[in-house]
């Protein structure tokens, strides 16, 4: 049985950062705290970006910052964004991971679907007492089966946004999460996600984004101009690359395509963007339902909720860009966007592997996959 189990939390760029051992319960605790400070607090003592640490840069003239091409959070998010947080605080701190909501798990790797509305860290340490369970460990043949196994150390290879459902990836050995922030950071993972978006009906049917990404001098993340990338921002920070491609599954409940396709072709059209989006942003007129399925080509905090407001096709309860949340006689508690699926050459046997999570009710009642 095993009674010591390390928790690490990992990302590709900052993995220095987050190599120190947590345990179990340090890592269940902390959500009453910094959900109540969620508000003003920067995102990134929350979030984690894929890809390379920038280096610093000489700052810009203050008259010389990019200007963002999203607009500012809107008032209201503020609100309901903390109400929000509260209440993930809550049901994380009872959140117990259940077998059925286990995607894959070998000795190295554990896959799990991770809900709406729980924070990564309280998954994580779910994750360890259920693997630290002698009983489900002998069953499925983890690695704490047998008096001479040593105890795993689990980190985190992928995060989700708080209320982001889906594929969420944890390693069992710091070996393991090496490799894989290795796979990150050179970008051999695949991702792709679903979203359900409320506005106007794009003309395209896939398509992908190209531009820059960062925060604002107010500390929000934004859209910036592609050429803008590389150019420092208030505070220090760089613009950094951005690229998601997108299709259109389903609008308003019927199928946009002949054939739902798993790969985005990369020869079809592109946006670079240079300047404020032309469409609007469905505050008014005319809304639809768009399922969409998007692939990041990219790590970028917020990238795909970010990329689908530029469209004018903000994501169904994402309020901090301008998705509606209340829709159709119903008020939404959750963005609908789920990690459906995340591929990698397993870091131990080099077989291309997909871990998929199962789609959620507002995505599997259009799509028949």
């Amino acid at each position: 049985m095993c009674s010591a189990i390390r928790l690490r939390f990992f990302s590709s760029a900052a993995s220095d950062r987050f190599s120190k051992p947590l345990s179990a319960a340090a890592a269940a605790a902390p959500h009453l705290s910094y959900a109540v400070a969620a508000m003003s607090l920067p995102d990134h003592h929350r979030h984690h970006q894929q890809g390379q640490p920038i280096s610093a840069s000489a700052p810009e003239a203050p008259n010389n910052y990019p200007v963002p091409l999203s607009p500012p959070l809107p008032a209201v998010s503020k609100p309901i964004e903390l109400a929000r947080a509260m209440s993930a605080s809550s049901r994380s701190s009872l959140f117990v991971l259940e077998r059925d909501r286990v995607v894959h798990e070998d000795e190295w790797l554990i896959a799990v679907n991770k809900p709406p509305g729980i924070y990564c860290e309280s998954v994580l340490a779910s994750v360890s007492r259920f693997v630290g369970d002698s009983g489900e460990s002998a069953k499925a043949g983890g690695v704490c089966e047998g008096s001479n196994s040593a105890p795993p150390e689990l980190h985190l290879a992928n995060r989700l946004d708080r209320d982001t459902s889906g594929v969420m990836l944890i390693t069992k050995s710091h070996r393991v999460a090496s490799k894989l922030v290795k796979a990150f950071t050179e970008h051999k993972v695949k991702k792709t996600y679903i979203a359900l978006c409320v506005g106007v009906v794009p003309k395209w049917e896939k398509i992908t984004v190209r531009s820059g990404h960062g925060r604002s001098k107010f500390g929000a993340w934004r859209v910036y101009a592609a050429s803008d990338v590389g150019r420092s921002l208030p505070g220090g920070s760089l613009v950094r690359d951005m690229e998601t491609s997108l299709e259109v599954l389903c609008v308003n409940g019927k199928k946009r395509l002949s054939k739902i396709s798993n790969q985005v072709n990369i020869e079809e059209d592109m946006i670079v963007v240079e300047e404020k989006a032309l469409v609007g942003d469905g505050a008014s007129g005319e809304k639809d339902e768009v399922l969409m399925r998007a692939s990041p080509r990219s790590g970028r905090t917020h990238q795909i909720r970010l990329h689908c407001q530029y469209l004018g096709i903000p994501i169904r309860g994402d309020v901090k860009y301008k998705g509606v949340y209340e829709w159709e006689g119903k008020v939404y508690d959750f963005h609908a966007l789920h990690a459906e699926s995340l591929s990698i050459d397993h870091p131990e046997t080099g077989e291309r592997i997909m871990f998929r999570a199962p789609l959620p009710s507002w995505a599997s009642q259009d799509l028949e996959l």
